[in-house]
């Protein structure tokens, strides 16, 4: 193509097709700036509640302010009375944690691995599951007695079901060709379950870890008010009768910050162990 001066005309260049996929797209927002967004609406509720119960919105004797729950607090640690109830509660929690989640892990496995472990151990988890095991605690008495025992038999029948019914469907949602193609490829009954099994069960697993730890806790607030003379179930209980509102809600205080931080710390192993997994995040 010529010009009117009769001097060519330099060709366009076609732009190349990868230029834009090349070009860098935006960076979302990084993990950090969320983190920060998160406290927020609890610090919002917070201020609410202090502001409604300073200016006389909620009757201080049935909702005390925060503030004065912190300061309850600060009384009791400096006593040295919430860390003795603190760690009976966690020696109990982790106790009871750990003979339902062993238990619950074993039958679980033996139910989704083997064909005569379903016939033999579901039927009756799946029957005993029905029964509400905070609904139990008069026949418990009498099976285990009022004391420590009753608190542990507790916490491992909340922690049990969780975890039974998560390994069991982690173990059977794996996908079968995967197993056929590790035995294709020569790997044994025990490499097959480490490197096939294993992981296609984890997922599953921590689930049902968050869940069985969410119902230990509940399972010990009921457990602690029958007969006990420690524990920040027994701290409230103790409080009850003496009208303090401030140490009834820091007990309940206590035992959410102690949900959330065993679920943070089961959140954080869960993205370590899974590191492979890449499921969707919110954005």
């Amino acid at each position: 193509m010529t010009t009117a001066a009769g001097t060519a005309a330099p060709a366009a260049v076609p732009a190349h097709p990868l230029d834009d996929a090349d070009t860098p797209a935006p960076a979302p927002p990084g993990r950090a700036g969320r983190r920060w967004q998160r406290p927020i609406t609890p610090v919002v509720l917070f201020g609410v509640w202090e502001t409604a119960a300073r200016t006389g919105l909620l009757p201080p004797h049935k909702l005390p302010a925060p503030s004065d729950v912190l300061a309850a607090g600060w009384r009791l640690s400096g006593d040295g009375t919430l860390l003795v109830h603190l760690l009976d509660s966690l020696q109990r929690a982790a106790i009871g944690l750990a003979v339902g989640g062993g238990l619950a892990l074993v039958l679980g496995a033996v139910a989704g691995l083997l064909r005569i472990g379903d016939d033999l151990v579901d039927p009756p988890v799946q029957m005993a599951r029905m029964l509400p095991h905070l609904g139990l605690v008069p026949l418990l008495i009498i099976w285990v007695g009022i004391g420590e025992e009753l608190k542990i038999t507790l916490v491992a029948l909340g922690s049990f079901f969780p975890i039974y019914f998560n390994t069991y469907a982690g173990i059977r949602d794996i996908d079968e060709r995967l197993v056929e193609a590790a035995r294709t490829c020569g790997l044994g009954q025990l490499a097959r379950l480490r490197h096939v099994v294993l992981p296609g069960a984890l997922p599953s697993l921590f689930l049902g870890l968050r869940l069985a730890i969410g119902a230990a806790w509940l399972s010990l607030v009921v457990g602690e008010q029958v007969n006990a003379q420690t524990g920040i179930g027994f701290l409230m209980m103790e409080a009850r009768e003496f009208a303090q509102t401030d140490v009834v809600l820091l007990g309940l205080l206590v035992y959410a910050l102690l949900g959330l931080l065993s679920d943070l710390a089961l959140r954080i192993a869960e993205r370590r162990t899974l590191s492979w997994r890449r499921g969707l995040q919110a954005r």
